[in-house]
């Protein structure tokens, strides 16, 4: 709790050292960590294998994650695979049905969901164990943000680290925390899941895209979460273009308007 406070603390100065270059690193960051880092790396690679790349870039993107200092890849993936396989439970780390500050925040601070058990790790993240480097970033996940840290300071001294290292991840936690939270109770619903999981504009516009949550509720392997062209899905613009220059495969994307013909084919049928 006092390392989160802390940040905020940090977070609120770096608002009064405001210049440009601060902002263009705290957007390169934010950028980097979030999008790269969770939203490619952790949730829609490390979580759900929503596509497959080189072994170099699978790891590029767990460094990039790690900046975003939301716990190593192992801790981050366990949680959210926790979370998937038991829904607005008990067994659910952060439950909507516990409080919106529980499922926002509340849960970091309790329990053990960012430190789990071994015997929890080995039975919902096996696959990312057996990866040293894996492991050995999941235990040392803070050092990226230390040396970011470093050569945004030699950049422009410390109104840069303000923004690029603390400012930025306090943006990026609430924007992660704003899917584990918000979009459980706000926003539209296209699939009937067993959850209360919503679709939200806004929260998919600071998350690039993770905030279509009904939909990956109802299709966790996809790794396209914006179904349609209004539902923008930068995370899923990304993955498409480096699938173009061959250095993602397997990529798999659920086509709403094939999946309708298909339905519509069986009920002619």
């Amino acid at each position: 709790m006092f390392f989160v406070a802390l940040f905020h603390i940090f977070a609120i100065w770096a608002v009064f050292t405001f210049s440009w270059a601060n902002l263009v690193a705290l957007l390169a960051t934010w950028w980097i960590a979030g999008s790269w880092g969770i939203g490619l790396g952790y949730h829609r690679l490390y979580t759900h294998r929503g596509f497959k790349s080189p072994r170099w870039l699978e790891h590029f993107m767990a460094v990039c994650g790690t900046l975003a200092l939301q716990s190593g890849p192992i801790s981050w993936v366990t949680t959210h695979r926790l979370h998937h396989a038991f829904t607005e439970t008990d067994r659910d780390p952060h439950s909507p049905f516990n409080g919106i500050f529980w499922a926002h925040m509340g849960w970091i601070f309790r329990g053990t969901a960012q430190v789990q058990p071994q015997s929890v790790r080995e039975r919902y993240s096996p696959d990312l164990l057996r990866d040293p480097f894996l492991v050995f970033i999941d235990k040392y996940y803070y050092v990226t943000a230390i040396l970011v840290g470093g050569v945004l300071f030699a950049i422009g001294g410390w109104s840069m680290v303000l923004a690029g290292i603390f400012l930025r991840t306090v943006i990026g936690w609430h924007s992660t925390w704003l899917v584990n939270s918000a979009t459980h109770l706000w926003g539209s619903r296209r699939f009937d899941t067993r959850d209360t999981s919503r679709n939200n504009a806004l929260i998919a516009a600071i998350t690039f895209g993770e905030g279509w949550h009904n939909n990956h509720h109802a299709i966790p392997r996809s790794a396209r979460h914006g179904l349609t062209a209004a539902e923008v899905d930068v995370n899923w613009i990304q993955l498409k273009a480096l699938e173009k220059v061959g250095l993602v495969k397997e990529l798999y994307g659920y086509d709403i308007k094939a999946e309708a013909a298909k339905d519509a084919m069986k009920k002619a049928a």
